[in-house]
């Protein structure tokens, strides 16, 4: 038996032990031994070839990891898929910044060049956050990879985007959407990031036209708005129908300041009678509400502000070409001038930005592809609301249901060059990254490849992937992509599976600065992961991690932990030698597989109960996905109870001739498997102890040995 070292030392062990998980071929399901019936499948959220790894990323890891390894103990066929996403803007105005320094935009490289750089740029860096997933300990199947942009995934892509034309859901339309002038394209709602701003609230006179009436009248009506520069494409006042205040102006007519066109004071239901005046200038080409009122009132619309944030023809000459914010400063000037201005006020609101470059949005008319929206939301909420699939915690499909329900036709078209082409004859324009990974949990197991087509749809190959793993088990996420992808996820597998794409969706917690905002690396708050790692080992920063997630929804990261979990695998690691010096001294082989009970002393007895105990609970607390709850209740056994109580008992013992063998058999005993329970936490030192322990295996790895029974 080779001793242990005296100082557990990470950096010698992680690389070596990883690369035995590698050649063991264990993390692929085909090669795991033994006849495992049922299946459990995680398919990774794919991160963006853009990303590195964050604190997110590492602690949604953890969660999938250890669910995966403890799955793969209790023998199941376990497959943990890995892949990434081409994130269409995001890697597009990536390889954009890279030819800035060239002093180069894409327009001079041409389409075809340009993607050749992204391509290379992909190749490069594309691969750079998985390969720290491993410095995590993150136990893939890497033989299975996938990435959205391969030949297969294009071919999935494809036969969705056809399936939807066909079926008469995707459809070309002129729209009012949301558009980023920096990166020259639409975005979804969801794409779009509110960012909290100091502005002003203009309040603007609207001259009523002159009334032929004995009672005299109203001359101005007063309308509130945070951008005076849109009211230049104002087609209609609109009130609410409960207002009072405006009951006898319904229907009349007001001139519109600085262009004098006559545009009429409507009602509608949608008017916050709160803002402002309660009295809103509807401009149905650069508002979403506003085209909503626009489309019940047949209003016309007209374009005033273009794709590049700029003024267009259809304003008076002196705002021509102008920048929206340069026309907003002349507009107020204008309007202050002639009289039209009534007062201005200091307004906090939120500003829509782009999600990537954090450009202010623009809203304009663009003619698009969509897909019609309301079945496939019909689908997403029946396959909740029936539980066929839980969240965790259920508090939040209520953000699920409340999007579901109020939702609008997806506008599945980018006008960048790096993405999935849409598959129409003549069509520059990309899909939504957002469309392709929506067929993540079925397009990465080769659907449609797999499919045996009937009547129903999909009919899984009995040998595929599709058929063996298909629907997975659990989705592990972050909040903030509950409707993004989550849900378009759920009605894409019912779409084109027939079935959920997975039963339960973990929505795991945010983790935060220890003064509690959110981590950034632009800021300088983000903690790096691989820098933890680097100073403190892969096992201790994942139990200083986990050891935090206890429930809350946001988690304020310190350090602490971190060192903890570091001084937790030293006591592993000490209890270890304490235990295999024991043995070492002993000429009679010690059978670990079972254990003497007519010989036992009560301190014997009281641990292997706790032993017992502990395996329950922990198998519920994994079952309710409470990681950080098992992280406690193990350092509380292994450190107090076996080490501190059993382990000081044992010493005596061992001074007793009738006790040594039996003792040196429950030390034994409860070490491995102390180390089968403590292995989906922290793996490496578990792996690196079971490899030196004096015992004959069946298993080369501790990875796929049999998860304590009770």
């Amino acid at each position: 038996m080779k001793k242990l070292a005296k100082v557990y030392a990470p950096k010698k062990v992680e690389g070596q032990i990883y690369n035995l998980w590698l050649r063991s071929g264990f993390f692929n399901p085909d090669n795991l031994p033994g006849e495992r019936k049922k299946s459990y499948t995680i398919l990774i959220p794919p991160p963006n070839i853009t990303g590195s790894l964050h604190m997110g990323h590492a602690l949604n890891t953890l969660v999938q990891d250890i669910l995966i390894r403890w799955k793969r103990l209790q023998g199941f066929r376990t497959l943990w898929l890995p892949g990434i996403d081409h994130a269409g803007i995001a890697t597009q105005a990536r390889v954009e910044k890279e030819l800035k320094k060239e002093q180069k935009t894409r327009f001079d490289l041409g389409r075809e060049k340009f993607l050749k750089r992204v391509w290379q740029w992909k190749k490069k860096y594309g691969n750079v956050i998985l390969d720290q997933l491993k410095k995590l300990g993150a136990s893939c199947d890497w033989s299975r990879t996938r990435f959205t942009m391969d030949e297969k995934y294009c071919q999935a892509i494809e036969k969705a985007f056809l399936h939807y034309y066909k079926k008469g859901w995707i459809y070309r339309g002129k729209k009012v959407i949301n558009w980023c002038p920096r990166c020259q394209t639409s975005l979804s709602d969801l794409e779009l990031e509110y960012k909290e701003k100091e502005g002003k609230l203009w309040y603007i006179k609207y001259p009523i036209k002159n009334q032929k009436s004995k009672v005299k009248s109203q001359k101005f009506i007063t309308v509130a708005t945070t951008r005076p520069e849109t009211m230049l494409g104002d087609m209609a006042v609109a009130v609410n129908p409960k207002d009072k205040r405006y009951k006898n102006l319904i229907g009349k007519k007001v001139i519109l300041p600085l262009v004098g066109r006559e545009i009429s004071i409507i009602k509608d239901k949608l008017v916050d009678l709160k803002f402002g005046t309660g009295a809103v200038k509807i401009t149905p080409a650069h508002d979403m509400t506003d085209y909503e009122i626009g489309l019940l009132h047949n209003l016309k619309i007209i374009q005033v502000i273009d794709k590049n944030g700029e003024m267009t023809k259809e304003v008076p000459l002196p705002y021509r070409g102008l920048a929206s914010s340069e026309a907003r400063k002349k507009i107020v000037k204008d309007l202050k001038n002639q009289g039209f201005l009534e007062k201005i006020e200091d307004y906090v609101h939120q500003v829509p930005q782009c999600y990537r470059c954090k450009t202010t949005i623009e809203l304009i008319p663009s003619w698009q592809w969509f897909l019609k929206m309301n079945d496939l939301a019909r689908l997403a909420i029946l396959a909740v609301k029936t539980r066929k699939i839980k969240f965790v915690p259920k508090s939040f499909e209520k953000i699920y249901f409340n999007w579901l329900k109020n939702i609008r036709d997806w506008c599945v078209s980018r006008q960048i060059w790096w993405g999935h082409k849409i598959p129409l004859k003549g069509m520059k324009d990309v899909l939504d990254t957002w469309f392709s990974s929506a067929l993540w949990p079925f397009a990465t197991l080769d659907w449609p490849i797999a499919c045996a087509q009937n009547r129903k749809g999909c009919k899984p190959k009995k040998s595929s992937d599709l058929a063996k793993f298909y629907p997975t088990d659990v989705l592990s996420t972050d909040r903030g992509i509950i409707n993004l992808w989550v849900a378009r996820m759920i009605f894409s597998g019912i779409e084109f599976m027939g079935k959920i794409p997975f039963k339960k969706v973990y929505i795991h917690a945010t983790v935060l600065t220890k003064e509690g905002k959110r981590m950034s690396k632009s800021l300088g708050t983000g903690v790096d992961p691989i820098n933890l790692i680097e100073k403190y080992g892969a096992d201790a920063t994942r139990f200083g991690i986990i050891y935090q997630i206890m429930g809350g929804q946001d988690i304020r990261f310190v350090e602490d932990n971190i060192v903890m979990g570091r001084k937790f695998c030293n006591k592993i690691w000490n209890a270890t030698r304490f235990v295999l010096q024991q043995i070492s001294e002993s000429k009679t082989q010690i059978k670990i597989q079972k254990v003497n009970k007519n010989n036992l002393t009560s301190a014997d007895r009281k641990i292997l109960n706790t032993l017992n105990k502990t395996v329950k609970l922990v198998n519920k607390d994994l079952e309710n996905f409470r990681f950080g709850q098992a992280a406690h209740k193990l350092y509380d056994f292994f450190w107090h109870d076996f080490c501190d109580r059993y382990i000081e008992e044992a010493k005596k013992q061992l001074q007793t001739t009738n006790y040594k063998l039996q003792t040196k058999a429950v030390l034994l005993y409860v070490l491995l498997n102390s180390l089968k329970l403590l292995h989906p936490f922290v793996p490496f030192i578990t792996e690196e102890i079971y490899q030196r322990l004096p015992i004959k295996r069946k298993e080369k790895c501790l990875m796929i040995e049999k998860w304590p029974q009770i």
